[in-house]
């Protein structure tokens, strides 16, 4: 299995992401972990809260039509595992992201950013994870 390497959008997406955090928590106060934007949006505590919820999801969501409008091509998106294994993924990502009350945006950025030891060891969890997830996958399975 290939790895496309792609510095500039990486870095692209990088300030954006950290842009949006900084701008949540400097205009509204709050830390912008994605799971926990999406959670709020189907619990809102008022028409104000549920209001930026929806336009963050929005910008999210649309982003690729962004792109299209720009550049003229759809973003070319490939997804090298079966749907089968996108489901039990996002199944397991959702029990990890219940169980560590956040999300790579929330700890990784917003709590890492904020020097909150909890979220310093839940990336570090998170890291692990993966490394030891992309480990078993491509030299143990052979995916």
């Amino acid at each position: 299995m290939e790895t496309a390497f792609t510095p500039l959008q990486s870095l692209g997406g990088g300030v954006l992401i950290g842009l949006a955090a900084v701008l949540s928590m400097a205009l509204l106060g709050r830390i912008m972990g994605a799971t926990g934007v999406m959670a709020g949006f189907f619990s809102p505590t008022g028409l104000i809260d549920w209001s930026w919820r929806a336009a963050l999801i929005a910008g999210m969501v649309s982003a690729p039509l962004v792109i299209f409008a720009l550049t003229g091509s759809r973003p070319d998106i490939a997804v090298p595992v079966s749907s089968s294994a996108l489901l039990i993924g996002g199944f397991i990502v959702g029990l990890g992201v219940t169980y560590g009350s956040g999300c790579t945006s929330g700890h990784g950025v917003c709590g890492m950013a904020r020097f909150s030891p909890r979220s310093i060891v839940a990336t570090q969890v998170f890291m692990v994870a993966c490394f030891a997830t992309v480990f078993i996958i491509r030299h143990v399975v052979g995916g």
